[in-house]
Formats: C-alpha cells, structure tokens, sequence
C-alpha cells in the first residue's frame, strides 16, 4: 500500500500508518515547515520505520509520484493551503485510478481553539472542491464534536 500524507507536521498519521501498511508499504509524507520534516525524521528513526519517505516543500509544488497512490491523506490542513484546488489536482495525480482521497477537518463552527472559524472550510465547501477538482465524494460525516471526513474517489483516469 502506497499512502500519502500531505501537510504531515510532525507525522502523527504518517507515523500510524507506516506501521500499519508495514515493510512492503510506503508512506510519503510532505510539510512546509522543514522543522516538522525534522521531528517526523528522528521520529521515524527511533521507531527504526523505514518506510516513510519525507520532503519539506510546499505541497502545491509536490508530486511524489504518478498513478502510485492508493490513499492520499489531508489531516486539518487543506484550508492552510495558498491553492487547494492546485493540491488536489497533484492530489489526483498521484492517486491510482479509483483510489481514495480522505480529507479530515474542522467543523466550520465556532470554538475556542483549533485554526480561527474564518479560514475553515465547511464540509459542502470541501466537498465542492473535490467535485470541482475531478473526483467524486463517496461519503461526508461526521468525526466527533469538531471534525468531519469527506471521502472521495478519483475517477478511473490518473490526474
């Protein structure tokens, strides 16, 4: 299995997931902030995983492969992002054909942490840029109080 984390930070899910998919498996994972890649690296090396592959850069910029991807992964991060659109396009790019998109977010609802109400995007919101961006949204639901997760599939063609 091939995943893919984008916006990883310090790899709470890049980590997770290379263990599960195991030594066969890869997981590449890419950040903005170098120092995250840093601390997602020794992370990964106390934990002797070898399967993670890292890349501080921006994830506009980012395609670690073509048609490779069975899950690529956005964990509170795709409203961060200068261009979603540009992300899930190098999103579709490097998923397999049929393979899934899992966006995992804040709720656009008013709390008192998590990144401020005005940047969030709400699950129709997300789910529009999917459609918008060539993949079809299999399920939105609800994750908990604060989040959400939308689903989606690229169609039969790679990017």
């Amino acid at each position: 299995m091939v995943f893919v984390d984008v916006g990883c930070g310090d790899g709470f899910f890049s980590l997770l997931t290379a263990k599960v998919v195991g030594k066969q498996g890869i997981i590449y994972a890419v950040d903005s902030d170098p120092q995250a890649i840093e601390r997602l690296k020794a992370k990964a090396d106390k934990q002797q995983l070898k399967n993670i592959k890292v890349k501080a850069a921006p994830a506009e910029e980012t395609v670690f492969c073509t048609g490779c991807a069975d899950v690529v992964f956005f964990s509170m991060v795709l409203h961060d992002f200068k261009d979603a659109v540009q992300v899930l396009q190098n999103a579709k790019k490097m998923l397999r054909p049929m393979g899934l998109l899992v966006d995992l977010d804040w709720k656009k609802i008013q709390m008192p942490f998590g990144p401020p109400f005005k940047i969030r995007f709400s699950e129709q919101y997300a789910a529009g840029l999917l459609k918008m961006t060539g993949f079809k949204v299999n399920k939105i639901e609800d994750v908990g109080s604060y989040h959400y997760v939308v689903m989606a599939k690229s169609d039969a063609k790679c990017g």
